[in-house]
């Protein structure tokens, strides 16, 4: 299941989104991230599912694809829901049962808690699957290139960011190899109380970082081997550059944020 983490992949294909400009696309990610609390009733909900279906259409990365990614979080997003329909008291009583009480208030707004978290879910991660990860560098220097004048290291945070997310899936994958090797050896991680379980996770953590170490310094020598010295003169293959498609799509998340702003309740 770690394996199918999609936050952090980058899915190859010749898609719409695929050719926008990195900038415009780090931007509607970000500014999706504000917009999206703006919506608290049904249809400001379903303008954001049908903006995000369109977006995934624009990608071309296969839904199966998608669905396998949203796998690892369907449980923190099943909790998420049951909690508010269990302690949210608002609205009318759609269930009774001695003690036990079910409000209408409260199973509303699960739901759309739900669909709030798998929208977040699914847009940053098509950010990463749309956006190689030097392109992402590229981008975030760029946008955070005016404070350079306050002698920030734009170019180091960068770079740090992208390497960040690269490096999640590749994590992920060699925590599902030390857990399988683990359990061949006799270790149990699906059985017993909860407390026994968090104690099986904990041998996990020493091979983990020493794996992590090792990947950074790898990484490190890797990058010296090759001339890297940081950002000053540094060149690119591939100049960034900016298209009406980029302009479009920044146009549409407007009018998407107007229409959210005109029809809350």
């Amino acid at each position: 299941m770690l394996q199918n983490v999609i936050i952090g992949q980058y899915y190859p294909a010749s898609s719409p989104l695929h050719r926008m400009d990195s900038r415009s696309k780090l931007i509607a990610a970000f500014f999706y991230l504000f917009i999206v609390f703006l919506a608290n009733n049904w249809i400001t909900y379903g303008l954001l599912i049908a903006f995000t279906a369109v977006t995934i259409s624009a990608s071309k990365v296969p839904l199966r694809f998608l669905y396998k990614g949203l796998k690892p979080i369907l449980i923190l997003v099943v909790f998420t829901m049951l909690l508010h329909i269990f302690l949210t008291k608002e609205g009318d009583v759609l269930y009774k049962a001695g003690w036990f009480e079910i409000y209408e208030g409260g199973v509303i707004q699960g739901i759309f808690i739900a669909m709030r978290l798998l929208l977040l879910v699914l847009m940053t991660s098509l950010l990463t699957l749309t956006t190689t990860p030097i392109d992402i560098t590229d981008g975030l220097e760029h946008l955070l290139g005016p404070l350079k004048k306050w002698k920030l290291p734009v170019h180091e945070f960068a770079l740090m960011m992208s390497i960040s997310l690269r490096f999640i899936p590749t994590l992920l994958q060699e925590t599902e190899k030390i857990m399988k090797a683990q359990m061949a050896r006799g270790a149990d991680f699906t059985s017993g109380p909860i407390k026994e379980r968090a104690k099986a996770f904990v041998p996990l953590l020493v091979p983990l970082f020493v794996s992590s170490f090792k990947r950074a310094e790898e990484l490190a020598l890797a990058m010296e081997a090759r001339g890297y010295r940081g950002g000053e003169g540094r060149t690119r293959l591939r100049a960034l550059e900016w298209h009406n498609r980029d302009t479009f799509a920044l146009v549409l998340l407007i009018l998407l944020t107007l229409s959210l702003f005109l029809l809350r309740s």
